[in-house]
């Protein structure tokens, strides 16, 4: 048996409700499988924590946090913390520190679930989205001139380097041999004239490496109209960090809810710890009410699960998740009447049945 380190930063709002549920869920499939167990550090890093000291994490944090095998995240933010205060304050310098360069964000239409395309049902949508998720539109580059004058000028840089851009692209090329050998490209080549001609460029050069792939290029207003009218025709889908954060949320929309919508911030060298969190926010106006959805931070423990070694086990989580959706136990923001451990509990005892017939 192996044992894995996790540091869990619970978050903001509804973050530690679905943490809490999801680490339930965990400890359930390690005492299932009896090959791994998980020791968890609470790390209490949020926007009260900043309010208290003036830094959303310690000065030494990420020391702190590079020795654990992975970092299980809830929800960053809150309104009493701006957002760009909190989110440059923890969640970029994890990621960039530890070079999580992968952004990966899946999209399924569950059992159970009513996406808002009522022409889609289940099974009918299954992509994921590879985000670059170190550089690109959201480098830490530029600045505010004269600010608060009439004069005032601002300067945002982005960051395209060859390295950064040819290896997501090449990971993104990988996962779909994995999958339906199809790769959608994000572009806006016609309207930014220096870095997506060069994100195309890199995109064409790796792919003669990949005649197995059907590829193709597509500007980013018409393929975020594509994930509304016909999301089905995508497999895997390749962006830079500001394209792949749009398209997730769309992603996140047209599958019933960001709420059910899990990610994963991968090292794939596992040379530092990767970072798994979902793609919902805090949610404030619902904490404390049992009301928050724990299925995208459930699914989001199934990828941490996956990437520490153990695919089964990350397969029966999704398995229970389906087969609670299905029997109507769901949340209101799906429609449905359960509160959150009562998902979880519907969860976790599916688990134990399904096991129990392998």
């Amino acid at each position: 048996m192996r044992t894995f380190n996790i540091a869990v930063i619970p978050g903001d709002g509804i973050g530690p409700e679905v943490v809490s549920e999801a680490v339930r869920v965990l400890d359930t499939a390690a005492s299932l499988s009896q090959d791994f167990a998980l020791n968890y550090e609470i790390l209490d890093w949020n926007c009260t924590y900043y309010l208290q000291h003036g830094q959303m994490m310690p000065d030494n944090g990420l020391t702190i946090l590079q020795n654990f095998d992975a970092i299980f995240l809830g929800a960053i933010g809150f309104p009493t913390v701006p957002d760009h205060v909190s989110l440059w304050g923890l969640l970029l310098p994890i990621r960039r520190t530890f070079d999580q360069y992968v952004n990966l964000r899946p999209g399924q239409l569950l059992p159970g679930v009513d996406g808002p395309l009522r022409r889609f049902h289940t099974g009918d949508l299954d992509f994921i989205i590879v985000r670059e998720n170190t550089e690109g539109e959201y480098s830490n580059m530029g600045g505010r001139l004269r600010e608060g004058t009439e004069h005032e000028v601002v300067i945002q840089n982005n960051v395209f380097t060859r390295y950064g851009t040819e290896r997501i692209i090449r990971y993104a090329f990988e996962l779909a041999r994995t999958r339906r050998h199809k790769l959608t490209s994000a572009t806006k080549s016609n309207g930014i004239n220096f870095s997506m001609p060069f994100w195309d460029d890199i995109f064409h050069l790796v792919g003669k490496e990949y005649p197995d792939v059907t590829q193709e290029l597509v500007h980013i207003d018409a393929l975020a109209a594509r994930f509304i009218t016909d999301p089905d025709t995508l497999d895997v889908v390749v962006g830079s960090n500001l394209f792949g954060d749009i398209l997730s949320d769309i992603g996140g929309a047209i599958q019933g809810g960001i709420g059910m919508a899990p990610a994963a911030n991968i090292n794939p060298t596992k040379q530092y710890p990767s970072m798994f969190e979902p793609v919902h926010g805090s949610a404030p106006t619902i904490v404390g009410k049992h009301l928050a959805n724990p299925v995208g931070q459930i699914l989001t423990a199934k990828m941490m699960v996956d990437f520490l070694g153990f695919p089964e086990i990350g397969s029966l989580i999704s398995e229970s998740v389906s087969a609670t959706l299905s029997q109507e136990i769901k949340t209101p923001d799906l429609g449905g009447h359960a509160t959150t451990d009562q998902v979880t509990n519907t969860v976790i005892q599916l688990m134990q049945q399904l096991w129990k017939k392998r």
